[in-house]
C-alpha cells in the first residue's frame, strides 16, 4: 500500500464498500455525536466523512485530533444510511471507518479558520496565505487560474502561435509606470529594471522573422493599488503578429477570449466576437465617460446643451458661454420619482459635485424638478423627446468641459443602471474600443505629449503627423468586458521616421529617441515587417470569472494595498554585506 494514500479524498463511491483504503488531508472539522467522532477529511480534490468509535484501536489518538492537522487514515469504506446520504459531495453515499491513524504534521492555535465562511482582515489573510489559500473559494479560484491559462495556451497554440520567452532582467524603459530597479554588482551604479511588459522585446521578435508569438509574461509595475489592478507584478497573455490590420488582431485575439469566456463563464451569456461593437474612443467617452464602458447597462449618455444655451437655467446657461463647454443627459429610466431623484443628488455630493440636475416626468409627459420649472415646459419636452423618455423616467445633468466631468459622469451612469436594476447580470459584454489620440495638450502649460502608447501606428501615416497633433488618431484599441480593460494593443510604429516624427512632436528629438530605445529603433533599420498585437490581464479575466470584486482574491500570493509581502517580510533592509558587494548606500528618511 502506497504510505499516504490509494485514493484521493474525493475519489471514494459506493463500489468501493467493503475496501481497505488510506486517505491522507486535513481535518476540516471534528463532531462528536454521542461518542462517535466523526472528520470531515479534506485534501485539494474533496471531502470524505471518515469516523470512528470507541471500538477502534485508535479511538484515544483520534479524539486528540484538532482542526487543520495533517493526517493519514486506514479504514474501511462503508455505504451511509440512505437517510443521511449526503448529495452535495461526490463521496457523499459512503464513509470510512478509522482502523489506523498516524499524524503527518500538527496545526498549532489556528489564526484564521478554514471552515466555515468568516471574514478577516485582510493583513490576517495574506500574513497566513498558506491558511487561507486553504478555504474552498480560494482553492476554487486558484484552479480556475490555472485552468484558464492552460485553456489560453491551448487556444494560442491551436491558432498557429507558438510560445517565446523575454528577458526578466532589462533596461528601463517608460511606458506609463515607475520601473522596479535592480542594482548591478558587476557594474557599480548602473541598473537593470524589471520589465513593465514585453512590449519591446516582442516587437523585436517580429523583427527577427517569427511571424507568431505569445507568452504568459509576468509583468512588473511599481504602481499605487486598487481593487482591479496588483501594486508590484501580474501576469498577461502578450501576444504579437506579423503583416496584419487592426481587424486580424482583432478576429484572432476574440475567439481565444470568447471562449474561455464561454468555458469557464458558468452559463452566463458571451456574444460571438464578430458582433463586438467597435467604439470610438471619443463616442465611448460621450456615451458612457469612459473607455471601458459596461454595455450590460443600456444607459447612453446624450449631449444636451441647446436645450440650455439662453434658459432660464442660470448655471447652464453661463457655462455655455465659455468655449468648450457643453451640457451632458444621463438617462434614467424607470427612475422618476424625488426620491431616487433625491438619492441620486446626495450620491452626487458625496463624490464632490455640488449635485446633479435633475428632471423627472409625470403623467402627461409633464416635466417636474427645479430644472424643469427653471427652463420651461418646451426645452423640458425637447430634452424628453431627445432622449427617448417617457412617463416614469427621469435624467440627470452635468456641465462644463467633458474633461472636467465625463468619468464622475461614468461612474453616475453605473450607478443609475445598477440602481434602476437595468444591468443585465447573467451577461459578458465585450466592445473594442478604436481611434484612440495620440497626442494631448497640458492645459497649464500648452505642451503637446503622448496620451497613449507612443509606439502606436499613427491612422494615416507621416501625412496624419503634418496637420493639427490633437487630431491624429492611432491604431491603437482596448477591449472592455462589463466594466473592465481587460485586453489593450497597438498596430506598431514600425517605420523609422514616423516614428521618429511622432516623437519628435511631442517634444523628444531624435537622438532622445536613439538613446532610450536603442534596440528598437536601431533593428528598425533592417527591415522591419508591418506588425501589431496585444496583452490580455489574465487577473482581471479570473477575476471576472471567478465573480471577485479584488483582484488579490486570485492571485495565489499577493501585496497588500501599501505593496507588502507579510508573510515573507518584504521589502526588507538590504544587509551592509548586500550594499557594501553592490557599492550602495541607503539614505535613511531622517537624512
Amino acid at each position: 500500500m502506497h504510505p499516504y494514500r490509494t485514493h484521493t479524498c474525493a475519489a471514494l463511491t459506493q463500489s468501493n464498500v467493503g475496501e481497505a483504503v488510506r486517505l491522507s488531508g486535513w481535518v476540516h472539522r471534528v463532531r462528536d455525536h454521542g461518542g462517535v467522532l466523526f472528520i470531515d477529511l479534506r485534501d485539494h480534490y474533496g471531502m470524505t466523512q471518515v469516523l470512528c468509535d470507541p471500538d477502534s484501536p485508535v479511538f484515544a489518538e483520534v479524539e486528540k485530533v484538532r482542526s487543520e492537522w495533517c493526517i493519514r487514515i486506514d479504514g474501511t469504506v462503508k455505504a451511509r444510511d440512505a437517510s443521511l446520504v449526503n448529495p452535495k459531495i461526490p463521496t457523499g453515499a459512503i464513509e470510512v471507518y478509522i482502523r489506523d491513524l498516524e499524524v503527518l504534521g500538527r496545526a498549532a492555535e489556528l489564526p484564521l479558520m478554514v471552515f466555515g465562511d468568516q471574514e478577516y482582515p485582510e493583513e490576517t489573510r495574506l500574513r497566513y496565505r498558506y491558511l487561507d489559500l486553504r478555504r474552498e473559494a480560494m482553492q476554487r479560484n486558484m484552479t480556475l487560474r490555472s485552468d484558464v491559462v492552460a485553456s489560453m495556451r491551448r487556444r494560442m497554440w491551436d491558432s498557429g502561435f507558438r510560445e517565446y520567452q523575454t528577458p526578466i532582467i532589462t533596461a528601463s524603459s517608460p511606458e506609463g509606470a515607475r520601473d522596479f530597479l535592480v542594482p548591478s554588482r558587476l557594474h557599480p551604479g548602473k541598473f537593470y529594471a524589471l520589465p513593465q511588459a514585453p512590449q519591446l522585446f516582442k516587437q523585436l521578435i517580429m523583427v527577427s522573422g517569427f511571424d507568431r508569438y505569445f507568452q504568459i509574461a509576468p509583468c512588473f509595475r511599481d504602481e499605487d493599488p486598487r481593487a482591479d489592478r496588483s501594486p508590484t507584478d501580474f501576469y498577461q497573455l502578450d501576444m504579437e503578429m506579423s503583416f496584419v490590420t487592426q481587424q486580424d488582431v482583432f478576429d484572432t485575439i476574440s475567439p481565444v477570449i470568447a471562449g474561455v469566456f464561454e468555458e469557464f463563464g458558468g452559463g452566463k451569456t458571451v456574444d460571438a466576437p464578430e458582433t463586438w461593437p467597435q467604439i470610438p474612443y471619443a463616442e465611448a467617452a460621450l456615451k458612457y465617460g469612459t473607455d471601458k464602458p459596461d454595455l450590460r447597462n443600456p444607459i447612453e449618455m446624450q449631449v444636451v446643451s441647446a436645450h440650455f444655451a439662453g434658459s432660464g437655467f442660470a448655471i447652464f446657461a453661463k457655462l455655455l458661454e465659455q468655449e468648450g463647454t457643453e451640457v451632458r443627459a444621463i438617462p434614467a429610466p424607470t427612475g422618476g420619482s424625488r426620491k431616487f431623484c433625491d438619492r441620486m443628488n446626495a450620491w452626487a455630493q458625496k463624490e464632490g459635485l455640488p449635485g446633479m440636475g435633475y428632471i423627472f416626468w409625470r403623467e402627461g409627459n409633464e416635466g417636474a424638478g427645479p430644472l424643469a420649472k427653471n427652463i420651461g415646459p418646451e426645452r423640458t419636452e425637447a430634452i424628453r423627446q431627445q432622449l427617448g423618455l417617457g412617463v416614469g423616467d427621469a435624467a440627470f445633468f452635468l456641465g462644463g468641459k467633458p474633461a472636467s466631468f465625463e468619468r464622475i459622469a461614468g461612474r453616475a451612469r453605473d450607478v443609475i443602471g445598477a440602481e434602476l436594476g437595468l444591468v443585465d447580470e447573467n451577461r459578458f459584454a465585450f466592445a473594442w474600443i478604436v481611434d484612440f489620440p495620440i497626442y494631448e495638450k497640458d492645459e497649464e502649460t500648452g505642451e503637446i505629449d503622448f496620451e497613449h502608447n507612443p509606439f502606436s501606428m499613427p491612422q494615416g501615416g507621416m501625412a496624419a503627423l503634418e496637420g493639427d497633433p490633437l487630431a491624429v488618431r492611432g491604431f491603437q484599441y482596448d477591449l472592455a468586458c462589463n466594466g473592465y480593460e481587460l485586453v489593450s494593443g497597438a498596430i506598431r510604429n514600425h517605420v523609422p521616421e514616423i516614428m521618429f516624427k511622432a516623437f519628435e512632436i511631442a517634444g523628444y528629438p531624435r537622438e532622445e529617441v536613439e538613446k532610450r530605445f536603442s534596440g528598437l529603433s536601431t533593428a528598425f533599420q533592417y527591415g522591419a515587417p508591418p506588425h501589431g498585437g496585444c496583452a490580455a490581464g489574465i487577473d482581471r479575466i479570473v477575476m471576472l470569472l471567478a465573480e471577485e470584486e479584488n483582484i488579490r482574491e486570485v492571485i495565489m500570493f499577493p501585496m497588500t494595498q501599501r505593496a507588502e509581502d507579510l508573510m515573507m517580510g518584504a521589502p526588507s533592509l538590504p544587509t551592509n554585506e548586500q550594499l557594501r558587494e553592490l557599492r550602495l548606500r541607503v539614505v535613511r528618511e531622517e537624512e
